[in-house]
């Protein structure tokens, strides 16, 4: 298994980048927020996991370990290959991902090109617990780190409503208010400014 490649960047493009690691060539599928990243480099490391398939052997690569741990999960899911994996990481930060699987948000998964509504509630189903118990739920991030604001948040994308539109209305509820509010009352003021 080869773990990481670190090396010079002699091509790169949106899809795959080359690495010259001392004289040997590696050719490294990888996702356009990898390619953000890399982009103004001329050297650098990335994180790879090795697929070997009976047609070849692919290497996939990442700029950071949120990405490939997703990536991972997600291979391991039933209908979800290596090309789809990496068609959503290209779509969502992983971070983003990662919120919308544990939120359940079925929504944001169908926007990403070649994932339908079975293919989402499919992800959902075998990766939301494992989100949840690996700390890449939203409440755990600490996006906002009052109790109440992570439940209010959580109900609110519970509802479909996005992460960033979510966290606005929330810092827009508790502006509006001098009181403390409660779950309830926090929620119902955040729907007002949606």
């Amino acid at each position: 298994m080869i773990a990481y490649l670190t090396g010079n960047f002699t091509t790169k493009t949106p899809s795959y980048v080359h690495i010259d690691v001392q004289g040997v060539g590696y050719e490294v599928q990888i996702s356009l927020n990898t390619y953000s990243r890399i982009q103004d480099k001329q050297q650098g490391t990335l994180l790879t996991h090795l697929q070997i398939k009976e047609d070849g052997h692919t290497l996939f690569g990442f700029a950071e370990q949120a990405e490939k741990t997703l990536f991972l999960q997600l291979i391991n899911v039933n209908g979800v290959g290596a090309n789809t994996a990496r068609m959503m990481l290209s779509s969502m930060q992983a971070q983003e991902l990662s919120n919308a699987i544990a939120s359940g948000n079925t929504v944001a998964l169908e926007k990403i090109k070649g994932i339908g509504r079975k293919s989402a509630e499919r992800i959902i189903l075998e990766l939301r617990d494992k989100m949840i118990k690996n700390g890449n739920d939203v409440v755990s991030q600490g996006f906002i780190h009052n109790t109440i604001e992570n439940d209010a948040l959580n109900a609110l994308m519970a509802l479909g409503i996005q992460k960033a539109t979510a966290e606005t209305a929330l810092k827009k509820a508790k502006n509006a208010t001098s009181n403390e509010l409660n779950l309830e009352s926090l929620i119902k003021s955040s729907l007002q400014f949606i």
